[in-house]
Formats: C-alpha cells, structure tokens, sequence
C-alpha cells in the first residue's frame, strides 16, 4: 500500500487546503496519510520551513506549496502500477 506524508503545522491554511485535496483523494484511492507536524523537530522545520505544505509518496516529496488531486491520483496509479 502507497504511503502519503503531508510535512506542515498547525495554523497552516496551506497545509489545511492540501490535507482536504489528499482526504478527498482517499474516498477513491487506498493509501496510508501520515501527517507530520514540522514545528515538533527542529531539523524537519529547517529543513521544510518556508516549503510547507510538503507532500510525499512512498518517501519522494512530489509537491510543496500545495497539492494538485489529480496529479496525486496519477502518481498513486503509477507507484501502485
């Protein structure tokens, strides 16, 4: 099974915009959502700080700054394929 992170932090309209696309994404594609909030490790908000929302697939950040459904879509059918 596909494995998604979403890299952000509370208070984020970004992160909250991008977990509604992934969500919504999830009535129609079987994947595991990790959230992992930066602002608890000081090396992941140094790392990610300004980028965030990051979203990852299977460990390969595939967008930041927001998520577009349908590419996640493509990519999930690809990694699954």
């Amino acid at each position: 099974m596909s494995e998604v992170t979403l890299y952000g932090k509370a208070g984020c309209h970004l992160c909250e915009d991008a977990r509604a696309e992934i969500e919504a994404l999830r009535s129609e594609r079987n994947f595991n959502l990790i959230e992992i909030d930066i602002t608890t490790d000081p090396l992941l908000h140094r790392e990610y700080g300004e980028r965030i929302p990051v979203v990852a697939v299977n460990g390969e950040e595939a967008f930041e700054l927001g998520v577009d459904r349908l590419a996640l879509a493509r990519l999930l059918d690809t990694v699954a394929s």
